[in-house]
């Protein structure tokens, strides 16, 4: 199943006093982050709800695969959880993938959000259960600082019934200009590419595509733009954006920039492309994504415009 090609299930919408179920489904939990961002989400007008199980440990991993398989899977069908954030990223979500029930996930839609190493559960919901999911803030890490979640796209995202435009920080730009149409996906470029050649490839055409990474060396981020490349996955995506990408430097006198390296990949491809969009691993102020819903991306004079056109959430 392709998010570009079907309509895809939208989760109800979230409400203040509703039920927020938190889990872990990568690297392990410390509790502190846990209850500061809990308590975030509570003054935000959240109830929370998590398995004492969470904080469970296995080397990195937040407890066994059984363990995060059986509390993911009982969140969506839990009746009083009205959304399911995760604590955080890591690594180990791709450990779930072939052992998830994806039916009870498309049999309970719910609202979904994370991001990071959580990208693999993100596209893999979307692409086979299809359900619009969120790339946005979580609750041990961006809820647990002050000033690291952006509310009002929080809000539009997991609420709004209209359309409504991305808020863009003042040092997001364009780099190449045009203007496109699709449905907005993708991820932490890492991940996406860790998926090439499994059963669980992403599905990129017809898309607006958000990319994203941390720490990541501009050889690196050449380096796997060029592996989307020659997999055939930049082909008929309409349009790309790039995220804050947080330290991805080679050094502090490195004689070149990001966008110099960027453009060298994607420059040929005729499609529109912006840069610094805040949202997954940022500095501050994480914007919430909603993926599988149609989105406008246009660049004119390094302005950006990211626009959702529809409501990511029913009800």
């Amino acid at each position: 199943m392709s998010a570009s090609s079907v309509q895809l299930v939208k989760p109800p919408a979230l409400r203040p006093g509703d039920t927020v179920g938190i889990v872990a489904p990568a690297s392990n939990v410390r509790q502190p982050d846990l209850e500061v961002g809990c308590q975030a989400l509570r003054r935000a007008g959240y109830r929370l709800f998590y398995d004492d199980s969470i904080l469970d440990r296995d080397v990195y991993f937040a407890g066994s695969v059984e363990r995060r398989v059986r509390e993911l899977e009982a969140m969506f069908e839990r009746d009083d959880v009205r959304a399911i954030v995760c604590a955080r990223g890591g690594y180990g979500a791709n450990y779930l993938l072939n052992q998830l029930d994806l039916e009870k996930i498309e049999a309970h839609p719910k609202i979904f959000v994370g991001y990071s190493d959580i990208t693999s559960l993100l596209t893999h919901f979307t692409d086979v259960a299809g359900v619009v999911t969120f790339h946005g803030p979580m609750a041990a890490k961006d809820w647990a600082h002050e000033g690291g979640v952006d509310l009002p796209s929080w809000q539009s995202a997991l609420s709004q019934s209209s359309p409504w435009d991305v808020p863009l920080n003042p040092e997001a730009t364009g780099l190449i200009d045009g203007k496109a149409q699709g449905i907005l996906y993708g991820g932490c470029l890492s991940i996406l590419v860790a998926s090439l050649g499994t059963p669980y490839e992403i599905e990129t055409a017809g898309t607006i595509l958000f990319l994203e990474d941390v720490a990541a060396k501009p050889f690196q981020i050449d380096r796997m733009l060029m592996q989307l490349k020659l997999a055939g996955h930049l082909e008929a995506v309409q349009g790309i954006v790039f995220g804050e990408m947080l330290d991805c430097t080679q050094s502090p006198t490195q004689d070149y920039t990001l966008h110099e390296v960027i453009l060298r990949i994607v420059g040929d491809l005729g499609i529109p492309v912006a840069f610094g969009v805040k949202s997954g691993h940022v500095a501050s102020e994480n914007i919430t994504l909603p993926f599988g819903v149609q989105a406008t991306l246009s660049v004119k004079n390094r302005h950006v415009t990211l626009r959702i056109l529809e409501s990511a959430v029913s009800g």
